[in-house]
């Protein structure tokens, strides 16, 4: 089968790209010179395309790149463009706790996004994942750099709330089986196997790369104000604002509920050393050419 793969120069895009021929894949990205809200461009791009993985999205607004553009605006264009070119499947990768009213436009526009897959009259599975993390990912890549640059972390919230972290692997296990049309015109929630709080998966990535670190709790306000400055300074963000609502509400649990995977494509895997050590960038702190001042 030949599948087109939306944010495909992204961490997922690239991940599920290697599971199929490079013949059989058309990665659509700003990188190939395809806006995601170009229909026309996007209809040329899944021509002979047999599913869409709309895995595009963004976690902070920069620029002309907002929630509402690429996730809403997109999302739109993806939908007209397949019908055009033929196209009668889309899996959309939205985010666990992705739902209405909340607060926040990350969360509101993926919960828009995913009601225009529902809707659109094909046939559709929408994946609502939990924290993703392999090679090239934002979670242990920054938690590696954070504990190499001080011995001091801090946690979002007072009393911390669960996580459930998945491995790439499974999560492009879960894509494959959805583009090749294992689980029609479904919503259904992807977590890790193991639940723990992100204090923990910060020990286990500090033994790893040799630190020690001093886990303190800070309030969520102090973690929003810490993830505007980053957002403010750093080309990808320590920690961006809609990370800071994600951990202080939790990673765990879909909001709102819905369907589980069935049980032979649910994840098995630990957040363990073995997959924290494949992850892990190489060594090293933060340094000057994380900021967006560097040339």
């Amino acid at each position: 089968m030949k599948i087109a793969i939306t944010g495909g120069a992204g961490f997922l895009g690239r991940h599920l790209a290697e599971r199929f021929a490079p013949e059989d894949v058309v990665l659509v990205s700003r990188r190939t010179g395809i806006d995601v809200t170009d229909v026309d461009a996007l209809a040329a791009a899944f021509a002979g395309c047999d599913a869409v993985a709309h895995c595009a999205g963004i976690n902070r607004e920069i620029g002309d790149q907002t929630y509402d553009k690429v996730h809403i605006e997109g999302t739109r264009a993806v939908i007209e463009a397949a019908k055009r070119a033929g196209v009668s499947r889309i899996v959309m990768l939205s985010f666990l706790r992705a739902r209405p009213d909340c607060g926040s436009a990350y969360h509101e526009s993926k919960w828009a996004a995913e009601e225009m897959i529902r809707s659109s009259g094909l046939e559709f599975t929408v994946l609502k994942a939990g924290m993703i993390y392999g090679h090239g990912d934002h979670l242990v890549d920054h938690l590696s750099h954070s504990v190499q640059t001080l011995p001091l972390f801090a946690t979002v919230g007072l009393r911390e709330k669960s996580i459930r972290p998945i491995p790439v692997s499974e999560m492009v296990d879960v894509l494959v089986a959805s583009v090749e049309g294992r689980l029609p015109n479904v919503t259904v929630a992807v977590t890790g196997h193991e639940e723990l709080l992100l204090s923990e998966a910060v020990r286990r990535v500090a033994r790893l790369v040799g630190r020690r670190v001093a886990i303190v709790p800070a309030p969520v306000w102090a973690i929003r104000v810490v993830a505007q400055l980053t957002e403010w300074t750093m080309k990808v963000p320590l920690i961006a604002k809609a990370q800071a609502t994600m951990l202080a509400e939790g990673v765990s649990v879909a909001a709102p509920p819905t369907a589980e995977l069935p049980v032979d494509l649910q994840p098995r895997l630990d957040f363990s050393e073995e997959q924290i050590r494949a992850a892990l960038p190489p060594r090293g702190g933060f340094r000057f050419s994380d900021l967006l001042i560097a040339k």
